[in-house]
């Protein structure tokens, strides 16, 4: 791929997503419409997905976001759920979704299978996530999503190791296999435990938001080469930094998370826009290397790994979410109780991704002369599984969701703990205030002193605001309307700074040095939004 190809690549993708943000159609399956139409399209290039760029140069900056996105405390409240669906789910389903593809496809040698059902066995929740974001899901069911993807690529990745080295004749025994597995875990557990504390540290004595935003944009691609280089896993490695930077976010400086929030932004939406464009785009190559397997022949056995990836996922979630419960009365005590719904949602919501193809693409044809039995056919399924996972799930799963009626986020109860919680903080810094205030070091004019308690006052009474009537005429409410006349004002002196540099009155960079001024005011009275 040259770079005319990659810009092209990353300007339709991120065009596409930004058409879905106008449409009632999440971003990742538009976006994958979109690439198996561009596909056959005369003049655009083949763009083969390389495992060697999207293992360790892609996957890591998405697993980092994610993890830093993350509640280390919610996590660690559905522990349980979690590391059932990222271990125990993806073992299972790589061993079931094997088996069955060995009776289905004749002549599937067993080992082979199993590498299939390792490569389809961890779904990626980035189109799952974002669908229940947008519908309003209960905070738990999309922690346990969120909880899913960020673990389960390492046990899929692990279990596929193993398979592929049994299939090309390098058979490990099943203590040979779990031994590896549990090297694996621990060593990508120890590895982000031994990074995460002096990164922090780094991270909370270096003062230039430039310098901590380069460190930040090397943190993913340090923890997972780390990991890699000793054998562990990079991706529980990526997981644990991130999680432990998130959580501890609020000791870096206040410019640096302003900066840095937006640049992960970027790089996310950049490269989950290319990966799901991506998906879409292999589809020429999967359908040439079929080599002896009909098309018919081959799409027979593709919409039957394919139901079984959807049953198999099914098979495991109701008896794990229900059969804890009903064996241990801690568990009932300690967890809310769930009806069908929950686990209905959690498994539908198994769409699978980018990890599943670029695992996929990295089995080799062959290794010592071993010829990789059924290559072409296993790339061809896994295809097909992401594909119809992604737009037969991911379509209906909003139908699905509002159809169940699962009780919604409650947002007038979120505001008034929104509203409690600052107030509490208000009254601390009014104290605060009043403590410096008193002495006189920190004399200050009366218009002064009392600016700071108008903006104190201002953010107190703010999230209160968003609970009030709403403006007949506009629909605003007050905060909306507080907003948009902060901003008319701002505009308004945005205006002048211009017309005056225009006159020479002032340079270019006293209009910029005024103009951050404003940009800094409008981000407080534009307090942003979440998605």
């Amino acid at each position: 791929m040259d770079a005319l190809q990659l810009v092209g690549l990353v300007a339709a993708s991120a065009a596409v997503a930004g058409l879905a943000r106008r449409t009632p159609v999440p971003a990742p399956l538009l976006l994958v419409a979109a690439g198996l139409a561009a596909a056959y399209v005369p003049g655009v290039p083949d763009y083969t997905l390389d495992p060697h760029i999207v293992l360790p140069l892609i996957l890591p900056p998405l697993l980092y976001t994610a993890a830093v996105e993350s509640s280390y405390l919610d996590l660690r409240a559905n522990i349980r759920p979690v590391a059932l669906l990222s271990v125990g789910y993806v073992l299972f389903a790589t061993v079931a979704v094997g088996w069955l593809a060995y009776l289905l496809v004749p002549d599937l040698p067993l080992t082979a299978a199993l590498v299939l059902g390792a490569v389809v066995a961890p779904p990626d929740a980035v189109a799952a996530t974002a669908i229940a974001r947008k519908l309003g899901l209960p905070n738990r069911i999309t922690t346990i999503l969120q909880g899913e993807s960020l673990v389960n690529d390492a046990t899929a990745i692990t279990a596929y190791k193993v398979a592929l080295a049994a299939a090309v004749g390098e058979g490990l025994s099943w203590a040979g296999g779990l031994k590896e597995f549990a090297l694996a875990a621990v060593g990508g557990i120890g590895v982000g435990l031994i990074l995460m504390v002096p990164i922090h540290w780094l991270r909370t004595r270096l003062r230039e938001a430039l310098l901590q935003n380069t460190l930040s944009l090397l943190i993913p691609f340090v923890a997972y080469a780390a990991a890699e280089e000793v054998g562990a896993s990079g991706v529980l490695a990526v997981v644990v930094v991130g999680l432990f930077l998130g959580h501890k976010n609020w000791q870096v400086d206040f410019a640096t998370r302003i900066q840095e929030e937006a640049v992960w932004k970027m790089v996310a939406f950049v490269l989950e826009s290319a990966v799901f464009a991506l998906i879409g785009l292999q589809l020429p190559y999967v359908v040439r290397g079929l080599g002896p397997y009909g098309i018919g022949e081959a799409a027979w056995y593709a919409a039957g790994v394919f139901v079984f990836v959807v049953v198999v996922r099914f098979v495991w979630v109701f008896p794990s979410t229900f059969l804890p419960r009903r064996l241990s009365a801690r568990i009932r005590e300690r967890e809310p109780g769930v009806d069908w719904k929950a686990p209905v949602i959690v498994g539908w919501a198994g769409m699978r991704g980018v990890v599943s193809l670029a695992i996929a693409f990295s089995i080799p044809v062959a290794v010592d002369g071993v010829e990789f039995p059924a290559r072409n056919l296993v790339l061809f399924l896994t295809f097909t599984t992401v594909i119809g996972t992604l737009v037969v799930q991911g379509l209906s799963l909003p139908p699905l969701i509002r159809a169940l009626r699962l009780p919604a986020r409650d947002r007038v109860r979120e505001t008034l703990a929104e509203a409690q919680a600052q107030s509490e903080a208000s009254a601390a810094a009014e104290a605060r205030l009043d403590a410096l205030l008193a002495d006189d070091r920190n004399a200050l004019p009366d218009p002064l002193a009392e600016r700071l308690r108008a903006v104190m006052e201002r953010r107190r009474n703010a999230v209160w605001e968003r609970l009030g009537t709403v403006n007949e005429v506009t629909g605003e409410t007050v905060d909306d309307t507080y907003r948009r006349l902060a901003g008319e004002m701002i505009d308004a002196e945005r205006e002048v700074f211009v017309q005056l540099r225009d006159a020479r009155r002032i340079d270019d960079e006293m209009m910029r040095t005024l103009l951050r001024r404003l940009d800094l005011e409008e981000a407080a009275a534009y307090r942003e939004e979440s998605d």
